[in-house]
Parts: structure tokens; C-alpha cells; sequence
């Protein structure tokens, strides 16, 4: 009989578990290895706490997927209500759990959070593979959208306004 996976949000006691789905996950298509990774993730969890919720699926106790929504606030406006949305990201599930609904799960967690709380959308950037698991549960492709594609040096870390490098 197999159990059947729990979805919970994540807390920092979690952050060694979803350092290792993520470099689990980067070994799918990359052979790159970094010692002290876990640490980097943990400080990298810490620092997008306030703004970022985490979604980790267990199956008999043991990490096998998780899933993040960054939270945006929109600017306040006269007259009308504080508005939120959400971004999700960095979905992923063990190979030995796919294709058994733990990522419609972590995602269904997610869209609930964000319509409970009142969210006016959910964006995300899908991989061409994941195209139909998001079309599934109701993703459809946005048009209002625009990006500029920066490819910023890898490390580089964000300068202040009015900062100079």
C-alpha cells in the first residue's frame, strides 16, 4: 500500500531538505556540485522569507517535492484595495514520484493560498515540458506581459539605485 503524500508549507527547519531537492534537481541536467550549497540555500530561504512561500511534499516522512509562490504587493492607490499576486516557481518533484499527482498537489497548494488570500493573479514561466501539467489545472498563456532579458553576469548581486560598481 503506498502512503499517500502530505503538502505542507515550509519553515526554515526545512531548508537543508529543499537544498537538497534543489541540487537533486540540478543533477538532472548538470553535473555541477558546490560544497556549502546548503548554506548559500539556507541564507538565500532567510533572506526571501518575508516575500516568498515554500510548499514541501513528504512521502512516508521523506522530502520528494516542493514548489515556491513569490508574493508582489502592489503599489497602494488611492482608492482601491492593497492587490496581490503571485509568481510560481522552481516546481519540482523526485523522478521515483513523478506522474503521480504530488506536483498537481504542491501547485493546487499554492492556487488556494493565493485566492484565499485574495490574489488577483498567478503567473509563472513554464518549461515547454511542463506546458500541459499548467494548462491542467487552468494556466492559460498571458499576453500583457513583457520581458527584457538582462543576462546578468552569474554572482552578481543586485546595485542599489544611485550606486555605482
Amino acid at each position: 500500500m503506498t502512503v499517500a503524500p502530505s503538502i505542507r508549507l515550509a519553515g526554515p527547519a526545512d531548508a537543508g531538505a529543499l537544498a537538497d531537492l534543489r541540487a537533486t534537481w540540478t543533477a538532472e541536467s548538470s553535473d555541477a556540485v558546490e560544497p556549502g550549497f546548503a548554506e548559500r540555500y539556507a541564507a538565500w530561504l532567510e533572506r526571501e522569507s518575508g516575500r516568498r512561500l515554500t510548499w514541501l511534499a513528504e512521502a512516508s516522512g521523506q522530502p520528494v517535492g516542493m514548489l515556491n509562490l513569490a508574493v508582489f504587493e502592489r503599489m497602494p492607490r488611492p482608492g482601491t484595495p492593497d492587490l496581490y499576486w503571485g509568481y510560481v516557481g522552481n516546481a519540482f518533484v523526485l523522478e521515483s514520484h513523478r506522474n503521480a499527482g504530488i506536483g498537481a498537489e504542491l501547485l493546487s497548494a499554492a492556487v488556494e493560498y493565493a485566492r484565499d488570500n485574495g490574489f488577483v493573479r498567478v503567473a509563472l514561466s513554464p518549461s515547454p515540458r511542463s506546458v500541459p501539467f499548467y494548462r491542467r489545472a487552468g494556466f492559460e498563456v498571458a499576453e500583457e506581459l513583457m520581458v527584457l532579458r538582462l543576462h546578468a553576469a552569474a554572482g552578481n548581486p543586485p546595485v542599489p539605485a544611485g550606486a555605482s560598481r
